[in-house]
């Protein structure tokens, strides 16, 4: 068990890991890890120790803001070329008239 809010950590790192949606955070704010993989209790500890290193690791990585890009001309024209050829092709599976 390990309370976030009443750890040493920066404020930073509070804030981002309670605002994670993850099932190992209750609502009290308190990550809980169940290590039983191996054989010793030491072991056990070590294992549930790293994935909490680990998960406090993943919140320390902040994310590139994402800029809102335009497609060129050219993959509009190509996108639009597809489904115009995908449109024709499906037309032609109709049922055949005799006029």
């Amino acid at each position: 068990r390990f309370d976030i809010r009443a750890s040493s950590l920066p404020d930073f790192y509070k804030e981002r890991l309670l605002r994670l949606r993850d099932r190992r955070i209750n609502k009290e704010g308190v990550i809980v890890i169940k290590a039983q993989q191996h054989r010793t209790r030491e072991k056990n500890r070590e294992d549930a120790l790293q994935r909490l290193q680990q998960l406090i690791k993943s919140v320390a990585v902040v994310q590139k803001a994402r800029r809102a890009t335009r497609p060129t001309k050219g993959s509009q024209k190509r996108r639009v070329d597809s489904k115009v050829k995908r449109g024709k092709t499906k037309a032609l599976r109709g049922r055949v008239r005799e006029d």
